[in-house]
């Protein structure tokens, strides 16, 4: 844990970083319009997944625009006694090489190692459940299913799949609001992430059965994580808006020998409410994600680019454009929220040869009780 102590002390340094890498600034002021106001995170980040922001009222949360855009996490502010449960589906695609902020064909590669990366699909059911304590303090509980597939390619021009499947990482996340007037809410969150995510997932390659799969095609980070953000979120009669930074600090080091890299983010949104029932979101994300500190022994970093623990952090900017929409009425569904948001990246800078970001897409379905 000596490690985590003094990673701590500088996590605020590093997330305003991230608000630099993202075009953001900690010394803008907030405004009653779309783009401003802080929100949750995440992006594309794996970590990742759904996201709400009410203003700690029933009342307020009644309108499509009262939860963050889909691909955030968290910043939600269920009343006291109140039960929201989520269910979101994400897909996140990586297509071709990147080194830098310059692109690789499969050949260049290639002649670095025997074997390329071509391209990865990862698909992540969530389920999420929201409890409002009282109607200042929240807390929140995660649990993903995840699956994942990786092509490749090697030097004789075989192709070959992996794939990996099963429970990630339960999230556990506990917020406060510590300031609330006028529609708007600052919140401090803090939360932990536990390790039931398997890091041995093994799969066929050309090397025969049952061979360790690198770390990005791993299901859990095999150390207790560190969940802590700040998150604002601002409402008027027909606007919303919000911001957020948080961050993922590794507690220590797994079993195999190695501790996944810190990753830090920031995301700013706004949203226009266009009737009872629909409004839509704008929402840009800043991420960074370190390289992995120490490797997996059982793993041969000269064989392929996702095996080499120093090829795993890069930065990233997103654009994302989501839809909300509130079933109105008083049968069964009515109350019911549906999502969807769409992200895509418009800046990367990866230490690689890493597969890149293609896109993301979220979907999600909220209720309150």
């Amino acid at each position: 844990m000596t490690r985590s102590n003094s990673k701590i002390t500088c996590v605020w340094q590093r997330l305003q970083a991230v608000i630099l890498a993202g075009g953001l600034s900690l010394g803008s002021t907030a405004m009653a319009q779309p783009e401003t106001r802080p929100a949750d995170n995440v992006a594309m980040n794996p970590q990742a997944s759904s996201n709400m922001s009410g203003m700690g009222s029933m009342s307020r949360m009644m309108r499509p625009d009262a939860v963050p855009p889909t691909g955030v996490v968290g910043g939600m502010h269920p009343p006291e006694g109140v039960l929201m449960p989520v269910f979101s589906y994400m897909n996140m695609e990586m297509d071709g090489n990147r080194t830098g902020t310059q692109s690789l064909s499969t050949s260049n590669v290639l002649s670095q190692y025997p074997i390329a990366p071509l391209s990865m699909s990862m698909n992540m059911a969530m389920v999420g459940l929201m409890y409002g304590v009282t109607d200042e303090i929240s807390v929140m509980a995660m649990l993903p299913y995840t699956r994942k597939t990786m092509k490749h390619q090697t030097r004789m021009g075989q192709t070959f799949k992996t794939r990996a499947q099963g429970f990630g990482d339960l999230k556990i996340i506990g917020g406060y609001d510590i300031y609330k007037s006028d529609g708007q809410v600052l919140e401090l969150s803090l939360g932990l992430s536990l390790p039931t995510g398997s890091i041995d997932e093994t799969d066929t390659t050309p090397a025969g059965p049952d061979q360790l799969l690198p770390y990005p095609m791993q299901l859990g980070s095999g150390t207790y994580d560190l969940l802590p953000g700040v998150t604002y979120t601002g409402q008027n009669a027909d606007w919303s808006w919000g911001a957020q930074l948080a961050a993922m600090i590794r507690m220590g080091e797994n079993d195999a020998g190695y501790t996944l890299g810190d990753v830090y983010s920031a995301t700013v949104w706004g949203a226009r409410r266009w009737n009872d029932q629909f409004s839509s979101s704008l929402r840009v994300v800043g991420d960074i994600v370190e390289n992995i500190d120490g490797s997996d022994a059982r793993l041969n970093p000269g064989m392929v680019p996702t095996a080499d623990p120093t090829l795993r952090g890069g930065q990233f900017l997103s654009i994302g454009i989501g839809v909300n929409y509130l079933v109105p009425g008083s049968g069964v569904l009515a109350g019911t929220r549906l999502g969807i948001e769409g992200v895509i990246p418009v800046y990367q800078d990866l230490d690689g040869p890493q597969l890149e970001r293609d896109y993301a897409v979220s979907f999600a379905i909220r209720r309150a009780f």
